[in-house]
């Protein structure tokens, strides 16, 4: 049985902390890729891509290890809602997302480029907020908290209030399907005859 290094190529740092709590080893270098923004197409293809063109990026660089992308997206409608450049954009945002059902979706991929290994898969998740008070938004945006987040918010922080239910992972929602990814991993990992060292 082959051993391997598992990397994150993710600089996420809820990235980071899921992945930590299935007791694997694993090294972090974040991909350099620059994210195109959506334009046209299957948001769920786009976080599919997304995800792989980061595993891709990292996997060039280690070709004897397994390396994992990820990208997260939030879908209103048929509206991907990305990173807030500003506050005004952030409360744009949580007032389109007030009292309303959005799709989370974490597009990851697994990768070995030696062994040729290459599986892209996608979670879902359903999330309906309560009506958000204008004092609600304005408070965690002026904390600054959603900037490095799709739809400008962080379920894992402050904004655990604005959710009043969700349907599926969690821990998707935070960035990273823990659960999903855990059982991927171990079917590629016993299909192949390898272990993580």
């Amino acid at each position: 049985m082959e051993s391997l290094k598992l990397i994150l190529g993710s600089g996420s740092p809820r990235r980071k902390e899921l992945l930590s709590k299935i007791g694997l080893p694993f090294e972090v270098y974040p991909s350099s890729v620059i994210e195109p923004p959506f334009d046209e197409g299957d948001p769920i293809d786009y976080a599919i891509q997304l995800a792989a063109l980061k595993a891709s990026d990292i996997s060039g660089k280690f070709p004897d290890a397994i390396v994992v992308g990820a990208d997260t997206i939030v879908l209103l409608d048929d509206q991907v809602l990305g990173k807030p450049r500003d506050p005004d954009q952030a409360r744009y945002m949580l007032q389109l997302l007030s009292a309303r059902t959005h799709h989370v979706i974490t597009g990851y991929s697994i990768q070995h480029k030696n062994l040729n290994i290459h599986h892209d898969t996608h979670v879902l998740t359903k999330v309906h907020f309560k009506v958000l008070s204008d004092a609600e938004i304005s408070s965690y945006v002026n904390n600054g908290d959603p900037f490095d987040k799709a739809g400008a918010y962080g379920i894992q922080d402050y904004s655990s209030i604005f959710v009043d239910h969700l349907e599926g992972c969690f821990y998707n929602v935070m960035g990273f399907p823990i659960s999903n990814f855990y059982s991927t991993l171990n079917r590629l990992l016993d299909e192949n005859n390898l272990t993580i060292r």
